[in-house]
């Protein structure tokens, strides 16, 4: 009797430590949630809630349920022996005491006392991206995000609160796990859990002698305790061209073309090809990844692999990324943790040439410039100039396209090792090894017959080696305490970086005619560089933090840099903020529907050391070999440069007053933020005598000021069965150039067609301002353009010309809205820029009328004996270009309101779905640049020829444009 008791008690004791646990999670409202992870605590076990909201799991009597759901605060619920649980999750409403990633740390939104802003994982669900800088575009309040080109694996320029340099670079310092680099095209979106910019002085200063341009923090997704997942994310999308552009038919052409060179057609010459249509297809985007996550309270992991494709509407331009990445944290010991975040990737990109006129390689204009008569190649080459009157000089668009053989590679790690120990509560040890390694190999083999070019070289191939390698070593030291409603937390810390590029590059022609080899080996003649640069970083840097029941905060920064580029290596740059919590006050005790008030101060200095060149304190020698044919011949040296010993880097002072609100239980959020931004000691490149061999020195010569405003307004409007959501934001920024010493004006941006330059660089005008003539329009009695005269001489001349436009905007904004019903999701985002001008430089190749090149239908409209009243001026041919001189013809409002994304989601019963193992599965479509208002008359107003130039903003010159996508996808979880 006595063992069937204890028998008996043991297996009740079993039943009571695996009990079957039940319940239901809902909204406020009472609303069901559906996919709610609900995990025991300390194990891996875990389980989603249903349609209707229920869940069942096993669980011991006196275990811990977590239950998490994206949007929503996250809780933990003792069993306390009950068998049902009805559990409510409040939405998580961007709540004050959300905790944000902050240089060197993390901290409470309710306590900052600086300018920051966060874009978190909700933000890039659902929106397939190639590059992370995407995801800042219309999200962040002061930061303008500019696609210069539509190219597949295109840099982006990000611009935080204004540009601050004319040579140096002008984009953040984006640190990725704890190590940072100005380079995230690698970098797979999917993986980004949040990215916290950090806009002031105050709050950037940390990083110093690398910080003015702003810095971008990103976190990538790590695991969680409790719960294992499995996660795989699809989508495929097709892209094609917005709009195109109408250029003349065959006859017109003709009719054209007898104006500007009287009989040069053949009557034969009757074809007609569409370039455009031969040049514009379809693009195509895909990528896969699967992602293992979960873990315990000693060990978590994150595993993840990824492809990604995009290919774009003008072939052969391409880009594969194939990316892996691995995140661990674990507990070694109760005092000890230890981690590592490794990203291995290899990159391919295929080039569709650009930005180039349509006689120099430029694909878009040749698209644009081809004479419609003229035919694709045959396979051999042959069959494309005939009837030509212009042979050799024409090829065509397909010619440029497939003529090249090239390809791009790159092979990437990055990562780092870290660890933390805590001494004594309170007291923490950190250290940080982080690597950055890259491996370049770029290939270009150009055949000999279907270019001019290829012709004249009789083959022409170039290949280009390089090497990266960074690696950087952090220690830290922090100590938090707090005593009677006083905090207090200290950090100090030393970081070293060092940096090594080498490269090799080889180019050669004159390749055997009897033989498809390309290897450069087989070239007749063949050319060569190599070059090793090497440039490192020492830096120092404390902060202190208090705060009295975060009511008073306050934060000091100060970090000391040394850089190997200076031959006074050393700056000191501080900071400091304040805060006071309004509401905290007696006097706003009324106020019932304030949750929050807060007042923010900011200051601080920041450095620029990224545009520095690495051996500017030395003038630099290149050495050569007078004949490439004959090695005999011994080697030749030229000073290249003359070295700058008192070099300094560009420095940046911001001033930041902001005001963060919440009202109606956070319903309504509310930021504005002031700035005024100096930056002192700009590089130029100064101009020296002509006698001298070498005409210009780079120094410190220039100031640039940036003033603006920034709005964020983020308002929960329904709670309902329907939830709707909306987040705007809105910035102003004014640039100024308000120092110029030693020269009064630099010229940039010259164009090809015209030979003269359109930017200027000015003290009182901002960087990006147009320089040019003003059109009066067409005189009617000669057919030729009229131009003012400025300078009121009685003459025209160069004196003419003055400020006819300027590229930045009045102000940028982003407009989302988020709306949630049953099984659906709707996110839908608008995105644009106002006020400012674009000048189409493509318009001086289309509607010129100088040469053989066919032109758009405007010209339909030029000036004749019998149509003189016109806006466009006569046919001159001759090369003349005295009527597509740079000027106001060709400035064009460049504001647009986009359609940006537009995501329908659809979120599966996953009771249905239990018995496969998921717990998640999710249907969506995308639309990305789907509607673009606008009066521009170009493929696309968000559009730079001169790619991340901070003088040269807002030219379109045969640009390769962004592409209207559809896309499908899906999400499930295991």
């Amino acid at each position: 009797m006595n063992k069937l008791l204890t028998l008996f008690l043991a297996l009740f004791l079993a039943a009571q430590a695996a009990a079957q646990v039940s319940g239901k999670v809902t909204d406020p409202s009472g609303e069901p949630l559906i996919g709610v992870t609900v995990a025991l605590k300390g194990t891996t076990m875990g389980v989603s809630t249903d349609f209707d909201g229920n869940f069942q799991i096993k669980a011991p009597s006196d275990g811990i349920l977590m239950f998490s759901y994206v949007g929503y605060t996250a809780r933990e619920i003792p069993i306390a022996g009950q068998s049902n649980l009805s559990v409510v999750l409040e939405e998580d409403n961007r709540t004050l005491e959300q905790v944000v990633v902050v240089g060197y740390g993390t901290q409470k939104k309710k306590d900052l006392t600086t300018a920051v802003v966060v874009i978190d994982e909700k933000d890039i669900r659902d929106r397939p991206m190639v590059s992370a800088a995407e995801a800042l575009q219309g999200k962040a309040a002061g930061v303008q995000v500019v696609q210069p080109s539509g190219k597949p694996g295109n840099d982006i320029a990000v611009r935080v609160r204004g540009a601050t340099s004319v040579l140096a670079g002008n984009e953040p310092l984006y640190v990725v796990d704890g190590v940072p680099t100005t380079d995230i095209r690698g970098l797979n979106p999917a993986d980004i859990e949040s990215m916290s910019v950090l806009k002031d002085a105050s709050s950037a200063a940390i990083y110093g002698a690398r910080a003015a341009n702003g810095v971008v923090l990103i976190s990538t997704k790590r695991g969680k305790d409790g719960s294992s997942k499995i996660t795989l994310s699809a989508y495929y999308g097709v892209s094609n061209l917005r709009k195109n552009i109408e250029t003349l038919t065959t006859k017109k052409y003709r009719e054209l073309i007898d104006e500007i060179i009287p009989g040069a057609l053949d009557p034969a010459a009757t074809a007609f090809t569409d370039w455009q249509q031969e040049t514009f297809g379809w693009g195509n985007n895909q990528s896969v990844q699967l992602a293992f996550s979960g873990g315990t309270e000693k060990m978590r992991y994150h595993i993840s692999t990824n492809y990604l494709n995009n290919e774009g509407i003008v072939k052969p331009a391409r880009f594969d990324r194939y990316s892996l990445r691995l995140n661990l944290d674990n507990q070694a010991t109760n005092w000890l943790k230890v981690g590592t975040n490794v990203n291995v990737l290899r990159s391919r990109t295929l080039n569709t040439p650009d930005n180039a006129s349509s006689g120099r390689g430029g694909v878009i204009m040749s698209a644009l410039n081809t004479p419609p008569f003229l035919k694709i190649y045959k396979n051999d080459g042959s069959g494309q100039y005939d009837p030509n009157p212009f042979q050799p000089s024409w090829e065509n668009p397909v010619a440029y396209m497939f003529g090249p053989e090239q390809e791009a590679n790159d092979t990437r790690l990055f990562g780092n090792i870290n660890a933390e120990a805590t001494v004594f509560e309170g007291f923490t040890l950190k250290t940080n090894l982080g690597v950055d390694m890259n491996a370049h190999q770029w290939d270009y083999y150009l055949d000999p017959f279907r270019t001019n070019f290829g012709r004249n070289q009789n083959g022409f191939g170039q290949a280009d080696k390089s090497n990266t390698s960074a690696w950087l070593w952090e220690n830290t030291a922090g100590y938090k305490t707090g005593f009677g409603g006083n905090n207090l937390s200290f950090l100090v810390g030393s970081s070293i970086q060092q940096s090594r590029w080498s490269d090799a590059f080889l180019s050669g022609n004159d390749f055997p005619a009897n033989t498809s080899v390309t290897t450069l080996n087989a070239a007749n003649s063949i050319s060569g560089s190599t070059d090793v640069q090497e440039w490192s970083i020492a830096s120092f840097f404390g902060r202190v933090q208090y705060d009295f029941n975060s009511k008073y905060l306050f934060t000091a920064t100060v970090r000391r840099d040394g850089s190997s580029k200076l031959a006074h290596h050393w700056g000191t740059m501080p900071s400091f903020s304040a805060g006071w919590r309004i509401s905290e006050e007696s006097f706003m005790r009324n106020f019932k529907n304030i949750n929050d008030l807060k007042l923010r101060l900011g200051w601080g200095k920041n450095g620029n050391q990224e545009g520095i060149p690495n051996y500017a304190r030395y003038g630099l020698i290149s050495y050569y070999r007078r004949a490439a044919t004959n090695p005999l011949s011994g080697p030749a040296e030229a000073q290249v440069t003359y070295g700058n010993p008192d070099l300094r880097w560009e420095t940046t002072t911001q001033s930041n007053i902001g005001i963060d609100l919440s009202m109606y239980n956070g319903r309504i959020i509310f930021t504005a933020d002031a700035y005024l931004k100096k930056t002192e000691d700009v590089l130029l490149n100064v101009q020296l005598s002509n006698s001298l061999p070498i005409t210009s020195i780079q120094t410190n010569a220039g100031a640039i000021e940036n003033r603006g405003l920034d709005f964020n307004l983020s308002t929960v409007n329904t709670t309902e069965a329907l939830k709707w959501r909306t987040d705007f934001n809105i910035s102003f920024n004014r640039n100024k150039v308000t120092d110029l010493q030693y020269t009064n004006v630099y010229y940039f941006g010259r164009i090809y067609s015209n030979n003269q330059e359109v930017a200027i660089v000015k003290e009182g005008l901002p960087l990006g301002s147009f320089f040019g003539y003003v059109s009066e329009g067409v005189n009617p009695e000669t057919g030729n353009l009229k131009y003012k005269d400025v300078n009121e001489n009685g003459i025209f001349d160069p004196g003419d010309r003055t400020v006819i436009g300027d590229a930045n905007p009045d102000f940028i904004f982003g407009l989302t809205n988020t709306l949630s019903w049953r099984r659906f999701d709707l996110n839908c985002f608008f995105q644009g820029s106002y006020g400012n001008d674009v000048y189409n430089a493509t318009r001086i190749d289309l509607e010129g009328m100088f040469d053989s090149k066919n032109q758009s239908t405007a010209v339909l409209r030029r000036w004749t004996p019998n149509n003189r009243n016109t806006d466009i001026p006569r046919a001159v041919g001759g090369g003349n270009v005295d009527n597509v001189r740079n000027s106001t013809r060709f400035v064009e409002d460049g504001s647009y309101l986009r359609l940006k994304s537009i995501t329908l989601t659809y979120n599966l019963n996953p009771e249905r779905l239990k018995r496969l193992g998921i717990s998640k599965f999710a249907l969506y479509t995308t639309g990305q640049n789907l509607l673009t208002f606008t009066k521009y008359s170009g493929f696309d107003p968000e559009v730079n020829a001169f790619g991340l130039s901070a003088t040269e903003l807002g030219v379109d010159y045969g640009t390769y444009p962004q592409a209207r996508t559809l896309t499908v996808g899906l999400n499930v979880e295991f």
